[in-house]
Parts: C-alpha cells; structure tokens; sequence
C-alpha cells in the first residue's frame, strides 16, 4: 500500500472509471532530482496572480496530507480527502486493481481539481516521469530541475537512464481533448541544472518526441524568502515556463491577464516554499531558526553552499536527523564546517537513524557533538537560546515536518500549517 509499483496500468484503469477527472483540466508536468516541490510552488503562484484558477500537487507533505492537494493555495479539507479516496477505493473495486497510496492520491487530486474547476495543474512527479503516476495526465509543457543518482534499482544506474526516465512523463501525442477543446502546439521542455553531456542527450530525447526544449537563462531580478542560489535557479525555470504555458494557452483562458514579468516577480517575493532554507523570524524580528530539508547528499552540498554565500565565515548550532538509508556520512562531511555544535535527534518513527551512531560518525571527525536524544520543543527552545546564533535545524524532511508542527504557532510564515492535523510518518 505505501510502497511504489512502476507503471500506469492501474492509474488509468481507475481514471477512465471515473470518467478520466486529469482531462478536464491543463496540466504542467514538474520532474527532477531536486527542485521540484520549490519549482511547482512558483509557478504555481505566478499562474494564480494572472487570474487562472490552478490546483497544485506536491510530495511528500511535512505535516498533513492536506498540503498535497491544493486549489489557489487552500489545501483540501478532511471531509473532501475522505470522500475523494472513498470515490477512488470504489473505482479501483470496480476496475479489479489495487493502486499504491501514491496512486491513491494522484486520482484523488484529479477528481478534486475537476470539482474545483482546476484550469491548470501543476503537478509534482513522485519519482521519475515517464511511469509516475502523474503521467496520466498529458500536457504540452514539462519543467525539468535537475538530474541526480535516485532511486536508481528503479530509475536506472547512470544519470542518462534516469534522464530519459523524467522526460519520459510528456511522451505520446500532441493534441488532446479536454474540456472539448484541443490542445496544441509543440511539446516544451523548459530544462534547467544539466550538464553540457546531459543537455545534449535531453535535446536529442526531446527530437525524437517532436519537442522543444527551452533553457532559460537564470534571471538576477528574482527576490525570494527562501535563500540560496539553487531557488533561484528553480524559479527561473517557473517564470519561463508561466510565460510559455500563458503564451500557447491564454486565448483558451479569457478572463487570464497576459502575461507580466513584473506580476510575476512581486509574485516570487512572497513565495516561500516552508521546510528549505526557510528563516523563522521572531515578533522581534531576530531571526531564530533556519530550515532547510537536507535529504541527501546533492542537498546538503547545496546547503553548504548558501550557508558559505549568506553567512561567510559563521557556524551554527545544528540540530540534526537523518534515515537509516541516507548516505549520512556524506551528508555531515559538508555540512560540518558550518556547524559549531551539534544537537542529534530522531522522531518516533522507525526508519529514523540513532543519534548514537550519527555521534560516533561525527566524533571521528573531530566534531563537537553537544546533545542527543529525541526532537522536542524544548530541544529546539534550549539550542535556539543558548547562543546569539540562530539554530539551523536540517536533516530529513520527515524531522523538518515535526519542528514546523512544533513551531508554527509561533512564527507567521508557518500559519498555512496552523489548521493541519499531523499525520503518521507512513503516509509521507
């Protein structure tokens, strides 16, 4: 059930049960190894500034499940979700298959952006593309952030496999029906983070789909809450693709405002993607906390980066938690010049490493490993506290949700999360 099984057969025996829910609706495909929760959140606010009603779907969540699905950024209620998967459990039945929970999910969004009068959604690949279970829902435009070794007994061994697997999500035909209307016009990909190697294999696997690719250049006039050079290489990728999406489809959208570079980039400063290199500032305005889900290692490089271009020369106290599956060691090694202590923690679930062992990697480094035990809000009070530094908190997305549930009755940036129930970890 919370696994994942490569392909679209159940996907679309579902869809087409309920009367196939992604054809009512354009869609902007969003795949990469990194970037694209962050990439999908741009756009799909420069979209809504120009008047189209657009439905976000993102994973995994922080807090809720909630948070996946989103109308003009309101998340879906409980009594919604509860009735979309009942309509979905029903439809499965009847198509004699059994969908994993991402399936589930994907299908559930569906439906509620057809019952929403969703006219665009910019939906978040899971893993890969080409077998996602967002894949069922065709568009003219995909936005691909980067490329990276992931999931690779699935998505293949080398960076050209697990290439050609992202762009794999907008195969097939040009034009097709939604809403009793055409679409047209040449497949995009707007390509962003690839090597000169890579970008010439995508150039080619876009020839051979009878598609464009589109790099754009990375724009110095974006102002964002979230720090770090590689945002604003993602939100490039989102303005490029706003205009082109706005470009081929705004004549279909009548009541949709052409598009306008400066709506989009006073759009972008109020973007903050929760959960990556996100600063919570106090009532006060001294900033106490800084967020960043660093999952792997490609993360943490890039963490390490925007720490050494924000805060040169300064190291924080850290408060740390990664999976059992993370190549923690890697992870540590570049993030260890910016740390001054650290504070290791897991959460109740069980996938989480031990502190303990993180503590013996760290302690042959030579570093200075302060405390260890479980996340609490008087951890994070008491290393917030203890110095006039601000706390970096980083490690694994599943930690960053506990903190932001910790801590978002305090900090305004966190109050979308406010009115969500934490779910169990087994459903991130």
């Amino acid at each position: 059930m919370f696994g994942m099984v490569p392909g679209l057969e159940s996907t679309f025996k579902i869809c087409e049960t309920l009367g196939n829910p992604q054809e009512s609706f354009r869609t902007i495909h969003v795949v990469g190894t990194n970037g694209k929760g962050s990439c999908s959140y741009y756009l799909s606010g420069v979209l809504q500034a120009h008047g189209i009603k657009t439905g976000l779907y993102t994973s995994p969540h922080l807090i809720s499940l909630r948070e996946r699905i989103r109308v003009n950024d309101v998340p879906v209620s409980d009594a919604d979700l509860d009735r979309l998967f009942l309509q979905v459990k029903a439809a499965a039945e009847i198509a004699h298959v059994e969908p994993t929970f991402f399936e589930v999910v994907t299908v559930a969004a569906f439906l509620y952006y057809r019952e929403q009068g969703v006219q665009v959604a910019v939906l978040e690949a899971g893993m890969g593309g080409r077998l996602d279970s967002t894949a069922v829902a065709r568009g003219n435009v995909a936005v691909l952030t980067s490329i990276g070794l992931e999931h690779t007994e699935v998505l293949g061994a080398t960076e050209s496999a697990i290439l050609r697997e992202k762009m794999g999500v907008m195969p097939g035909v040009i034009a097709r029906s939604v809403s009793d209307k055409a679409i047209s016009g040449k497949k995009v990909y707007v390509v962003g983070g690839l090597s000169e190697s890579l970008l010439a294999e995508a150039k080619d696997f876009a020839a051979a789909v009878e598609a464009e690719i589109l790099v754009p250049e990375i724009r110095e006039d974006i102002e964002l809450p979230n720090l770090g050079r590689h945002y604003v290489e993602n939100a490039s990728l989102s303005l490029a693709a706003a205009e082109l999406f706005l470009r081929q489809a705004g004549e279909d959208f009548p009541n949709a405002r052409p598009y306008s570079d400066g709506l989009a980039l006073e759009t972008l400063k109020t973007r903050s993607w929760p959960g990556r290199m996100q600063q919570l500032f106090d009532a006060k305005g001294s900033l106490r906390f800084i967020l960043d889900g660093t999952h792997n290692s490609h993360a943490a490089r890039r963490l390490a980066e925007t720490l050494d271009r924000y805060y040169p020369g300064q190291k924080f106290p850290c408060v740390f938690g990664a999976l059992k599956d993370k190549d923690v060691e890697e992870m540590l090694r570049f993030l260890e010049p910016y740390v001054s202590e650290w504070h290791l923690v897991r959460t109740a679930y069980e996938r989480f490493r031990e502190p303990s062992e993180i503590a013996g990697i760290l302690e042959k480094m030579g570093a200075t490993v302060a405390s260890t035990g479980p996340l609490s809000r008087e951890v994070l009070d008491d290393v917030s506290d203890k110095v006039k530094s601000p706390a970096l908190v980083t490690g694994s997305l599943y930690m960053i949700g506990e903190v932001i549930d910790l801590l978002k009755n305090d900090f305004d940036c966190l109050a979308f999360f406010r009115s969500l129930t934490k779910a169990t970890n087994e459903h991130r």
